[in-house]
């Protein structure tokens, strides 16, 4: 079964978020199955050019219509040794930019993307059986695959996934035939009021929908999460499901993570993250003690992660014996609230207003909770890893929150954590106060659980068989 996903991002070579993370990991799963033959396709940004670490082999060039605009088409290969295989689209105009996204011209950009993928796999003669596209940014290629390039790939399925539903892809209504040009009968696809909708265009195209949790899957039925999306995915009934994302083990593993003061495993857990805590606290410059318990988050500094709760609560979380580090970064007003907290609270709370990926895995391994109040989250990868690392989390039962985090049940032992189901500061306080009080008033118990976290299987192995069973009904269809 040959199978090439796109995407526009994937570790470890560009990566704004989780979409990074799962486009690092799934190609690689699927490639260890023996009958699946696995290609990923990523824009060649700026920064992947000037890495030196990456060397890439250019194959050809060639131009592509977009609309009126032929535009130039660059394909280089990773030279690697990996059982996948890594192609990159160059053209300097859309992806020589400061930013990978947020320019004006976005859908534009993305959309020359897609219709390149299409031309590139032509070119390659790869012949596949799936093409799995990864949210908006691959939006068009559904389309264009059904309405330009259906003779050259006859029995290629795609399968659209969506990582989150807030980012859609939108354009004027000119765009469908100024920049898509495509035939008339795909306008409706595409229309979204008076605008055009790329994401709209992929879901009603597109052979399949998965979107990252079967929570979320659920949830994008109703208006408050779908961001009017629910309609039509509501059309593609059975079509449109949910699979749970993993997290790489290779990449996430106390039990071997150089980053840390002292690697650790389940067994040997509270020697380890004793050691990891002393290392954080001095580093982020809390004070330096064992029994005070350290809450952490990793995150961006965005409304739907739940930082209006945060700082809602932060104060009166603060008047606790506890100490808090967070690091991330985004909106002003957020990253103004958490400096000012910091100046309040010296020693007890450290803000660091960056994203630092090596720090990030330091603050899983030292911290004892991690925090995750989300308004909304289609899978969430910081809970996983936090786990993994026996940091018990406190999260919002939303998407997949709810489906890895159970609550704990302090009759029985079993769950994974502690959560909180109404969307509100109180709420979220009096579910840390639940975890605290586990805590301080018994730490075998405690052990227990962020034991039993670290053994859970958080891995793509059961992931990636649920798209490889996805992708061969398809196959055989």
């Amino acid at each position: 079964m040959k199978i090439v996903h796109a995407a526009s991002e994937a570790a470890p070579f560009i990566k704004t978020g989780g979409l990074g993370d799962v486009m690092q990991a799934l190609p690689a799963a699927l490639s260890r199955y023996r009958d699946c033959e696995v290609s990923l396709f990523l824009p060649l940004y700026g920064t992947i050019k000037q890495d030196p670490l990456i060397h890439l082999q250019k194959i050809t060039d060639f131009t592509v219509f977009l609309g009126w605009r032929e535009q130039y088409v660059g394909l280089f290969q990773l030279k690697s040794r990996a059982k996948k295989k890594v192609y990159f689209i160059d053209n300097e105009f859309y992806f020589c930019r400061d930013r990978i996204y947020g320019e004006g011209d976005d859908a534009e950009r993305f959309a020359f993307y897609s219709k390149a993928v299409l031309a590139c796999i032509a070119f390659l003669g790869l012949d596949p059986d799936i093409i799995q596209c990864n949210d908006w940014q691959t939006a068009c290629i559904p389309v264009f695959l059904r309405a330009e390039f259906a003779q050259q790939f006859p029995h290629a399925k795609c399968v659209f996934t969506i990582h989150n539903i807030e980012y859609q892809g939108w354009a004027d209504r000119d765009f469908f035939s100024n920049v898509l040009a495509l035939p008339e009968q795909y306008r409706d696809d595409l229309t979204m009021g008076d605008s055009i909708n790329l994401m709209k265009g992929a879901i009603m195209t597109a052979d399949r929908v998965t979107t990252v949790s079967e929570t979320y899957a659920q949830e994008l039925h109703y208006s408050y999460f779908a961001h009017g999306m629910e309609t039509c995915l509501g059309y593609r009934g059975a079509d449109f499901s949910g699979i749970l994302n993993g997290i790489d083990t290779t990449v996430f593993n106390p039990a071997q993570d150089k980053l840390l003061t002292q690697p650790y495993g389940a067994d040997t857990m509270r020697e380890g993250k004793a050691a990891c805590k002393a290392a954080l606290q001095r580093e982020v410059g809390l004070e330096v003690r064992s029994e005070v318990p350290v809450l952490a988050m990793v995150t961006r500094l965005a409304g739907h992660k739940g930082i209006d709760l945060l700082c809602y609560i932060l104060d009166r979380l603060l008047e606790r014996d506890v100490q808090f580090v967070l690091v991330g970064s985004g909106e002003a007003r957020f990253e103004d609230a958490l400096r000012s907290a910091a100046e309040r609270y010296p020693g007890r709370l450290a803000a660091i207003l960056r994203y630092d990926g090596q720090l990030a895995n330091r603050i899983y391994a030292g911290a004892d909770l991690y925090l995750m109040p989300s308004q909304a989250e289609p899978c969430g990868l910081s809970q996983l890893i936090a786990m993994h690392y026996g940091t018990v989390p406190v999260v919002h039962a939303t998407g997949g929150l709810r489906d890895t985090v159970l609550p704990y049940d302090p009759a029985t032992g079993a769950g994974r954590g502690f959560t909180f189901q109404s969307y509100n500061g109180d709420d979220f306080l009096a579910a840390i106060d639940r975890a605290l009080a586990l805590f301080t008033s018994d730490r075998a118990a405690w052990d227990k659980l962020a034991q039993q976290d670290m053994r859970e299987d958080f891995s793509w192995r059961v992931p990636a068989k649920a798209y490889r069973a996805l992708f061969a009904s398809l196959h055989e269809d």
